[in-house]
């Protein structure tokens, strides 16, 4: 018998299936379109188990990372989806979940992007006009905060690398709609800080060996958020790089801390 090809085989059957499965389960993502004027922005969003119009639930918005930009309205689930998607949390934590998609030639904080570099060099705006996508991103979140069955006390916002940056830069342009907020290996403009620092309780994480997205753009963030008189709470993983994203979401405490806040509540 030939096991090396043995094994392979299985290999591919393994994966086929765990692929297939992560495929079901991001089904449960209904895709949806939000057009505003002519411009049109692909999302999926998950509601509750045994969801009803005639209950209300808080929502959470998920900005993806620069690697899942495109048009395909999946790549975004790449990370954190399967976070939302455990049985257990939708139990303990019912909530509509939205996941918008960037295109490929946009971003979501308005900033210069410098690649060339290691970490890369990022330039971030003050003000100004915001991205085409995060634009749509906010005209979506006001239209589905209209809806009778959204806690509107219990907004949330999280986002990962260019996610990050657009989670921080989303509270500077929206300061009283967010509870709470999760920045994971982003960065900002820590001018725009004092717009949200007393309204949106924070959890900041990023890796201290990350040579994507330099950790010192978190700790001038935190460090603006503090002098605007915010209470951030702060977590540098020593031993991980970019993808710190990975670490956070197994934190036992993200989404008990995450839906614990209650706008015009937190202390």
């Amino acid at each position: 018998m030939n096991y090396k090809k043995t094994f392979i085989c299985l290999s591919i059957f393994l994966g086929f299936l765990i692929s297939n499965a992560q495929n079901s389960e991001n089904s449960l993502f209904e895709k949806k379109e939000f057009i505003r004027n002519n411009d049109t922005l692909k999302y999926r969003i998950l509601y509750p188990i045994n969801f009803s119009k005639e209950k209300q639930y808080p929502v959470v918005l998920f900005l993806h990372g620069s690697g899942e930009r495109g048009s395909d309205n999946y790549s975004q689930l790449t990370h954190g989806s399967s976070l939302f998607l455990a049985n257990d949390n939708r139990k303990q934590f019912p909530a509509i979940v939205v996941f918008p998609q960037c295109p490929e030639n946009d971003y979501w904080a308005n900033t210069e992007v410098d690649r060339t570099t290691q970490p890369i060099s990022l330039k971030f705006a003050n003000g100004g006009e915001s991205t085409k996508s995060l634009g749509l991103t906010m005209s979506l979140m006001d239209n589905l905060l209209n809806d009778s069955y959204v806690i509107k006390e219990q907004v949330y916002v999280m986002g990962l690398s260019m996610g990050g940056m657009g989670t921080f830069e989303i509270l500077s342009r929206k300061p009283l709609m967010f509870a709470a907020a999760v920045p994971i290996c982003g960065g900002g403009n820590p001018e725009t800080a004092v717009n949200y620092a007393k309204n949106t309780a924070l959890w900041v994480f990023h890796g201290a060996k990350d040579d994507v997205v330099n950790p010192l753009l978190s700790l001038e963030m935190v460090a603006a958020i503090l002098n605007a008189g915010g209470k951030p709470s702060f977590t540098l993983y020593d031993i991980d790089n970019h993808n710190s994203w990975d670490s956070a979401f197994s934190e036992p405490q993200l989404l008990p801390w995450l839906f614990s806040k209650i706008k015009n509540k937190n202390e």
